[in-house]
């Protein structure tokens, strides 16, 4: 069994290379510079940690893996564009660097060559996988639209945003280790827990990631302090605090998502402490880990197949970055 760190180096070795043919390189050269952004390359490692889980990794797995960390990018040169992203991970985005109508094309390009690397995969998996694939991609799709609903709305209750996070965050870590699990002929049941191991998981690491771009030390976390705040962005602090607050709270708390204050973060970030929200948020991450790491227990295989994935979402959900 490997670690995280190792299936991640032999990933990117092989991932590392062009993907796309040569011309136009006014469509394709926008690809290969996005895909150099790099990442921590999480999903595909993921699918190849859960064929890993039960026996040695397939050669189809590696190219589930490379159609996975495609479809990924793809949703993100988009996201960028929706978002209207000037940056990520310090540099210019897609659209931003190469324009829009060209970053819209490249997406969709990116997406056609993943589908092509399943076409690779043998004819025993390939109508399961591309299901797994296709309901994974619709319901990342999904999750962006309710995103982008919720930012219209002043109130968000928590199952409609832990809805939203399913569908946007968790399915893609779920559908990852699944595809993985097929590939190594695991058991439905055995498929079954691995997903809802990987769902919860999801939960749990954007309870953190909301945690962490509040409280978080901007140093280690590489990003602006309350910048889900500055963008009146939903998040587990949010609807927890609106949900508990006071009338005058309440009143501060919409004042403050309707005007640039400058001290909008200070004083948010007080909001939510007064109304118990970090504490809250921190026990509902923990949750979620239990339940993920209940779910990884019940899988039936040795332990010790299982103590690479055990680490991995430790590190997911108590990093600090």
């Amino acid at each position: 069994m490997h670690a995280f760190e190792t299936l991640s180096e032999k990933f990117s070795a092989q991932f590392n290379r062009s993907h796309f043919p040569a011309e136009p390189s006014s469509l394709y050269q926008p690809n290969e510079y996005f895909l150099k952004l790099g990442g921590k390359r999480v999903r595909p490692v993921l699918c190849l940690m859960g064929n890993e889980l039960f026996g040695e990794i397939e050669s189809d797995a590696w190219h589930v893996s490379n159609a996975i960390e495609l479809f990924h990018n793809f949703t993100l040169i988009h996201d960028d564009i929706m978002d209207k992203a000037p940056l990520r991970r310090g540099l210019q985005t897609l659209h931003t660097k190469y324009g829009e109508s060209t970053a819209l094309l490249a997406g969709d390009v990116m997406l056609v060559v993943a589908f092509d690397y399943l076409n690779h995969i043998g004819t025993q998996f390939i109508h399961r996988i591309i299901r797994i694939f296709n309901q994974t991609a619709m319901k990342v799709c999904e999750g962006q639209q309710l995103d982008m609903d919720f930012e219209k709305r002043n109130e968000v209750g928590l199952d409609e945003y832990i809805e939203m996070i399913g569908l946007k965050t968790s399915v893609m870590l779920a559908g990852s280790l699944q595809m993985g699990a097929i590939l190594g002929c695991a058991g439905e049941r055995n498929q079954h827990l691995l997903y809802e191991f990987g769902r919860k998981l999801g939960l749990a690491f954007q309870v953190q990631d909301d945690y962490l771009d509040a409280f978080g030390d901007p140093g280690k976390f590489g990003k602006q302090v309350g910048g889900d705040i500055i963008s009146n962005k939903k998040t587990f602090l949010q609807i927890h605090a609106w949900e508990v607050a006071d009338s005058s709270q309440k009143e501060e708390l919409l004042f403050l998502s309707q005007n640039n204050d400058p001290a909008k973060v200070e004083r948010t970030l007080q909001l939510y402490h007064d109304c118990g929200a970090d504490e809250w948020t921190c026990r509902l991450k923990d949750k979620y880990l239990d339940e993920a790491l209940a779910h990884l227990e019940d899988i039936a295989v040795v332990s010790k197949r299982k103590e690479p994935l055990k680490e991995l979402a430790h590190y997911l959900v108590q990093r600090q970055s």
